[in-house]
């Protein structure tokens, strides 16, 4: 009996002794120990990035891009007024989905030297190719590669500061299809006076110039088809798409039917988004 007490004594030490871990994998203890609570921790949830777009005006889409610009006109001689202005209405003030969703701000189609992504989207015909760039300012760069060509080497020869040659001369060459495309920019650039941002240069200065980039049109560029003759321009005004602003709306304004209007900016669907250039006539 003494030796039955002794080995019970022993039993019942030992299960007291035994560690955490020993009673939580025993399959013998029927009492387990209850988990201390930690305090619990706030979950933080990463935000999510936004899918909304904030309509840039045309005056802060300038401030953004006017260095760019600037600094191309300084090595090929294009305009920065004629830059800005192009940039402005091929792209709505940076709001279009192209320049949202593939930087580009000119409109560029894909050639087929074109090494780079592309997107596709209904234009002059249905999946029309697009570039694709990493930044918008690689979008500014490659407009003027772009122009590095045989059918824009004439606009070279004309003065950095002539931005009205170059509005002309651009239409000329078939960079847009639309026959009012040397006004429009032109208005853009004396509505905004983008003029203030063009330098003139020297005679050495233009020669020296000239010289590079003829060089690189010859060396660098494939020949191109020749664009059909350029329309006579007329009169013009651009609208500057507001919130609340209708296609219908904007006809009534000037006088249109909303498909004579849709017309005159190949539109295809009366959609319309917040920044975007529509030309009406006056």
């Amino acid at each position: 009996m003494k030796r039955y007490l002794y080995v019970l004594s022993v039993v019942i030490l030992f299960s007291s002794c035994l560690s955490k871990q020993d009673v939580l994998q025993n399959p013998h203890v029927t009492k387990r120990p209850v988990p201390v609570q930690k305090p619990r921790e706030q979950h933080r949830q990463s935000p999510r990035p936004s899918t909304s777009h904030a309509s840039t005006s045309g005056q802060e889409y300038i401030e953004r891009y006017k260095a760019i610009a600037i600094e191309e006109m300084e090595r090929f001689g294009i305009p920065a007024s004629i830059k800005l202005a192009q940039a402005l209405l091929e792209s709505g003030n940076g709001n279009s989905a192209l320049a949202r969703q593939a930087n580009n701000h000119f409109g560029i189609k894909c050639t087929p030297e074109w090494p780079g992504k592309k997107t596709y989207q209904d234009d002059d015909r249905h999946d029309d190719c697009f570039r694709v760039y990493e930044r918008p300012e690689d979008s500014f760069k490659d407009h003027s590669q772009f122009l590095l060509r045989k059918r824009y080497a004439a606009l070279f020869e004309l003065d950095k500061d002539d931005y009205k040659g170059w509005a002309k001369g651009l239409k000329s060459a078939g960079y847009a299809t639309n026959p009012r495309y040397a006004d429009m920019l032109v208005e853009l650039i004396e509505r905004y006076q983008l003029y203030q941002y063009d330098r003139p240069e020297s005679r050495m200065e233009k020669v020296k110039r000239e010289e590079m980039v003829q060089t690189e049109i010859v060396e660098n560029k494939p020949e191109e088809l020749q664009p059909a003759s350029a329309k006579a321009p007329v009169r013009i005004d651009i609208h500057e798409v507001k919130q609340g602003d209708t296609l219908a709306a904007i006809a009534r304004k000037h006088g249109m039917s909303t498909s004579e209007l849709m017309d005159l900016n190949g539109l295809k669907t009366e959609s319309l988004f917040i920044g975007q250039l529509i030309l009406v006539s006056q």
